[in-house]
């Protein structure tokens, strides 16, 4: 696109330092509904072909919706992507400044790329950031408890009434939590959650997780969502050398999710059971027999998100 302008934007809790292209001295804006809008007001004037910044936590969730409800194409990236693109850039020096541009010239490649348009992802919705705040606030509610629970093991008579009190409370945190997911799902997505609920093995946490955290589903490929959530096998060759295949990357809250999941399925589900037990008896080891449960399982609550129909056997055999 002629004469347009990539934008980088390095994004911490209370500033961004914005690159309007590599030509200019960056600029520093407030990260608040103020200095968003400020951001849009400075950006109309150009030809905007893309927009880079990193996921710095929930720090970029409000300035990216603002930016692509103004119409702009804008890709959150991955901090270490964005990181390894500076070293191969030779860019070792970090600052926010250097950040902000070393983005803007990541920009201009993705925008020169054929697929770029699979960088750039629709920014979740009010409805969809409130699901992630609870499925993520029930997550660290059951590490405490978990941690809570170990500690309890070992702890002196003086100070266990206190952990047993504190435990209390997080079961019933959790409860409450379980259920505020459960009512907003049932009024926001109501028909996907019962889909996901179909499958034997899914329960309401795993089908919350893969709703808040997997948007994609059912609109990508079996290969690409095994890729995207990080239970693909990814080669280790190199010349003579043949290496074992591992998982790596992808979204981790997926996949924990999807290993218990598996787990369930492994004892509850025939079909995924079966699977288990042909790989076992193959030869393979358990984990990566597990891994491969995992992975069926994505693949089938991806295909019947795509079709729109239940979970019954025959979809599992196919």
């Amino acid at each position: 696109m002629a004469n347009s302008i990539a934008v980088g934007i390095d994004i911490s809790k209370k500033t961004m330092d914005v690159a309007i292209g590599r030509e200019q001295p960056t600029a520093v804006f407030s990260n608040d509904r103020d200095g968003h809008q400020a951001l849009v007001a400075a950006l109309k004037p150009h030809q905007i072909s893309l927009i880079v910044m990193e996921a710095t936590g929930q720090y970029q969730v409000a300035c990216a919706c603002t930016l692509q409800a103004a119409g702009f194409a804008v890709v959150v990236i991955n901090p270490r992507q964005a990181r390894d693109f500076a070293k191969a850039m030779g860019r070792l020096v970090k600052t926010d400044s250097v950040d902000a541009l070393m983005l803007a010239e990541l920009a201009e490649v993705l925008n020169r790329r054929p697929d770029r348009e699979r960088f750039i992802k629709p920014m979740p919705d009010e409805a969809q950031q409130q699901l992630h705040a609870m499925v993520l606030r029930r997550r660290q509610l059951v590490r405490l408890m978990v941690s809570e629970r170990q500690r309890k093991h070992m702890a002196h008579m003086e100070v266990l009434q206190g952990i047993v009190d504190l435990m209390a409370v997080l079961a019933q945190q959790i409860e409450t939590m379980d259920r505020r997911i459960a009512e907003h799902l049932a009024l926001h997505q109501p028909d996907l959650a019962t889909l996901l609920k179909s499958i034997k093995g899914v329960g309401p946490a795993t089908a919350a997780t893969v709703i808040s955290e997997l948007p994609e589903l059912g609109h990508l490929g079996p290969k690409q969502i095994c890729a995207l959530v990080g239970v693909a096998p990814m080669n280790r060759d190199s010349g003579q050398l043949r290496g074992k295949r591992i998982i790596c990357g992808g979204r981790a809250t997926v996949r924990s999710a999807l290993y218990m999941a598996a787990m369930v399925a492994m004892r509850h589900n025939p079909v995924i059971r079966r699977c288990y037990e042909r790989l076992v008896a193959a030869g393979k080891p358990k984990k990566v027999a597990i891994v491969a449960c995992m992975r069926k399982l994505l693949i089938v609550m991806n295909a019947i998100v795509k079709s729109g129909r239940p979970w019954d056997e025959r979809s599992l055999e196919a």
